[in-house]
């Protein structure tokens, strides 16, 4: 039975507080029921996201969901934007572990037992890696970082490398289109030095509010558990910094042909230090020595029906064949000074740094030599951390870099427990959902993320707290464009129609050929064309 849609006020007062009256001191002390506010949660699910305001998990009305609080502009994030944090905490812990078989074993398991990245138990699930060595090759890291890797030239530092998909959940095929992880575990002198990186010099966002968003679209519907194309172009098409990684994406870099065959980015970036303070913006950059290659999506559905651990075998025989893969590193280097003139924001995720502006300057080699003896110990557990860094490398003031959050000893979901329920007094609607301890029934069929197609209502500002400037900029995404080859376009035009056109909603499918419209006129017409659609582009969010 649906509720009908009741004020805030309203809803709230249907279910009864049983508040005794101080009127006189004959009357009963004062007294209500403090297992209400999970009912009045309850009663809410039915509500559409239109019918209710976004609220902090405390129910307090916050006007955007996608904020994080930053000194000035260009800043580091602020640990007082507790919104992000609780956005961030809950998001990684949303996942419960799978069930093993369904036997006297299968029993509640608590992971805040380990330690863990957090990111890995959220995300990557399907993956590879070895060991072997980095070895520095020349001196000019040195000029700009006082870590002790980079002080030796021919110097060996064992490594870990481990590569994944990102988004694709457990058993997925190792050929899935999809960014892929690149993570490097370097055992210096000085302690653990971890390189997470991607296969990808970019990412779909530059504000850290917006990745629970983003990968919840690239999931499954909170109701069908089905995956869901609306959504999945819902968020892209609404937030235009990702189209640089989305074309990135859908060409043929995006199902390449195993692990040994793809470069890897830093993306972020970060601050090498000398010995005396000073300090430029840096970023590091892995190319194969294999040569990049890619399969087409023909070949990829081919052989993940064949063959869906292809990446994870071709690793493991090229290094037991004595065939060892390897990778030179190379370092972009920018002064705080050229950073201030750049014509790219050096703090966002969405921008790469032109070569030609920024070149490529060489400082050692990674490459794998030894296979796993036993995968769950040495690869499958192994974490790794951005937080974990040499002395003479920093963090940059990069708010995606800077977004990571460890939490509760209660559960993602202390705050729906009846001691601290918010619900009694003020409804909570947002965009957490799932984990261990859900006490409500996890707010009903709703959008986990902010949504266009339903979306939810805000709450104005009451004074004006100025994010950082966002930009729509096709800049990149026009540059990447124009290196493609004419069969790696056409590629890239086959893939993006083969998904979107399998989308239902004319408005996302309208607005995402707006974007691409353009970069390209001729890419929006095109792609328009291949799913029905009118190319214009005139973009509008809503």
């Amino acid at each position: 039975m649906l509720v009908p849609a009741l004020s805030l006020v309203a809803l709230a007062a249907s279910v009864s507080l049983s508040v005794s009256p101080a009127s006189a001191s004959t009357d009963p002390p004062f007294t209500f029921d403090l297992f209400t506010g999970p009912q009045v949660q309850d009663k809410t699910s039915e509500l559409s996201a239109p019918e209710v305001e976004y609220t902090t998990p405390g129910g307090i009305p916050y006007p955007v969901p996608y904020d994080a609080q930053r000194v000035g502009t260009n800043g580091p994030l602020l640990l007082q934007g507790s919104q992000l944090i609780e956005s961030l905490a809950h998001f990684h812990r949303e996942r419960i572990p799978e069930r093993v078989s369904r036997s006297f074993l299968d029993q509640p398991f608590d992971p805040s037992l380990l330690t863990f990245d957090c990111r890995l138990f959220t995300l990557r699930h399907v993956g590879a890696g070895a060991h072997g060595y980095f070895v520095t090759t020349t001196d000019i890291a040195k000029k700009y970082s006082m870590a002790d890797v980079f002080q030796r030239v021919g110097e060996k530092t064992p490594i870990t490398m481990r590569f994944s998909t990102v988004g694709g959940e457990s058993g997925s095929s190792d050929e899935a289109r999809d960014p892929r992880g690149f993570s490097i575990k370097l055992r210096t002198k000085q302690g653990i030095w971890d390189w997470v990186w991607n296969n990808t010099p970019v990412f779909f966002i530059r504000d850290p509010g917006k990745f629970p968003h983003f990968i919840h679209t690239q999931k499954r519907d909170p109701q069908t558990h089905l995956k869901n194309k609306n959504l999945f172009w819902d968020y892209l098409s609404s937030n235009p910094e990702s189209l640089h990684q989305v074309m990135r994406l859908f060409s043929d870099l995006g199902t390449p042909y195993g692990f040994r065959h793809m470069n890897g980015w830093s993306g972020h970036t970060y601050r090498f230090v000398r010995a005396d303070g000073s300090w430029n913006y840096v970023k590091l950059i892995a190319k194969t020595d294999q040569g990049v290659k890619n399969f087409t999506i023909a070949d990829a559905t081919t052989e993940a029906g064949v063959n869906p651990d292809f990446a994870t075998q071709d690793l493991f025989d090229a290094i037991a064949a004595g065939n060892y893969p390897s990778w030179s590193v190379y370092l972009q280097v920018l002064s705080p000074k050229a950073a201030e003139t750049f014509k790219y924001n050096v703090l966002d995720l969405t921008k790469d740094w032109p070569v030609d502006l920024v070149p490529y300057q060489e400082i050692g080699k990674l490459v794998l030599t030894q296979n796993p003896k036993n995968y769950f110990a040495e690869i499958e557990q192994v974490a790794f951390s951005p937080s974990h860094m040499a002395q003479g490398c920093e963090p940059s003031e990069d708010p995606v870099l800077q977004s990571h959050a460890h939490r509760y000893r209660l559960g993602v979901n202390y705050q729906s427990m009846p001691g601290e329920c918010a619900h009694l007094t003020q409804l909570v609607p947002n965009f957490q959902r799932d984990g261990r301890g859900v006490f409500d029934d996890n707010q009903g069929n709703r959008p986990n993320y902010e949504s266009t197609l339903s979306p939810i209502k805000l709450t104005p500002a009451p004074y004006d707290d100025t994010n950082h400037t966002i930009w729509i900029d096709f800049d990149w995404p026009r540059i990447f464009w124009k290196s493609l080859s004419k069969t790696d376009q056409d590629n890239l035009i086959g893939n993006v129609v083969g998904h979107l056109g399998q989308a239902t909603s004319k408005k996302v499918k309208e607005r995402q050929v707006a974007l691409f419209y353009n970069v390209e006129p001729s890419l929006g017409e095109r792609i328009a064309a291949g799913i029905n659609v009118t190319a214009s582009g005139n973009y509008t969010v809503y």
